[in-house]
């Protein structure tokens, strides 16, 4: 199941995401379900059926998991292709 201590360790695809800070302007407040993920970029189709590119380097991202729960990740610390990623060991924040 997946937690907040364990997002890192599980995949992105299907959740609900908004991007709440960014140093571009132009992805704040995007928000919808994340539909496919890179090593550098989360690709996010919103209410209307937008696909949207968001790098991830330069975002701060709200996931709702399944349970409700919502959680904030810094962008810088999920860059990483998915599958290395659920490999990688992080320090609990």
């Amino acid at each position: 199941m997946i937690t907040p201590q364990n997002i890192f360790r599980h995949e992105f695809v299907g959740l609900e995401v908004e991007v709440v800070k960014s140093s571009h302007n132009g992805f704040t407040g995007i928000k919808g379900e994340v539909v496919d993920e890179t090593k550098n970029t989360i690709k996010v189709e919103d209410v209307e059926g937008c696909e949207k590119i968001i790098p991830k380097n330069v975002a701060t991202f709200r996931f709702t998991l399944p349970s409700n729960v919502v959680v904030e990740v810094d962008g810088r610390i999920i860059v990483a292709r998915p599958e290395d990623r659920i490999k990688k060991k992080f320090r609990k924040y």
